[in-house]
């Protein structure tokens, strides 16, 4: 497929495609005329990278990590790496959970205010945001 279908199918932008081939990330065939193609399997492939990038992952762990995910093989170093980027996730996540539940009981609370008028107790007192 060429460039501005893999861009479609995956909803990423073609500079974004661009960027990652740069990367050595993603690797597409020429044609004769210099256009890019792509075999069927580079839709997962971007869509990884995507993930990757979201989980905060920076480009070069994820070059590193593609010949893992292509052919299954790993050095000691990278599954280290990995396993470090794992924990970090888990932490993160960790964090974010006890955030979604300050939000939940900041939400509770809220709500039950509107049905008896009183104040959020959250803003009652000083009436600006805390400061973090």
């Amino acid at each position: 497929m060429r460039i501005g279908e893999l861009a479609t199918r995956t909803q990423v932008s073609v500079r974004a495609l661009r960027y990652y081939e740069e990367q050595s990330l993603l690797a597409a065939e020429r044609s004769p005329s210099g256009q890019r193609h792509y075999s069927a399997d580079a839709v997962d492939r971007v869509l990884l990278i995507q993930q990757l990038y979201a989980a905060g992952l920076p480009s070069r762990t994820i070059a590193d990590l593609m010949p893992c995910v292509i052919d299954g093989n790993a050095t000691p170093e990278l599954l280290g790496r990995l396993a470090a980027e794992r924990d970090r996730l888990d932490r993160q996540i960790t964090d974010l959970a006890a955030t979604r539940a300050r939000l939940d009981s900041v939400i509770t609370g809220a709500t039950t205010n509107l049905h008896t008028g009183e104040p959020c107790p959250a803003t009652a007192s000083s009436g600006t945001s805390a400061a973090r």
